[in-house]
């Protein structure tokens, strides 16, 4: 049976808040409604 773990690190420092800021915009749409083309590729046919 498979587990859900943690992941353990070996190191003890923290990556930094806002380490990869600036390096992706998250669109003002990116909650928005998918089209409906593109839902259809999901759906069974």
């Amino acid at each position: 049976m498979d587990e859900i773990k943690p992941i353990v690190s070996d190191s003890e420092t923290l990556r930094p808040f806002g380490l990869c800021a600036g390096e992706f915009v998250v669109p003002d749409d990116f909650d928005d409604p998918l089209p409906e083309e593109i839902i259809e590729e999901f759906e069974p046919k």
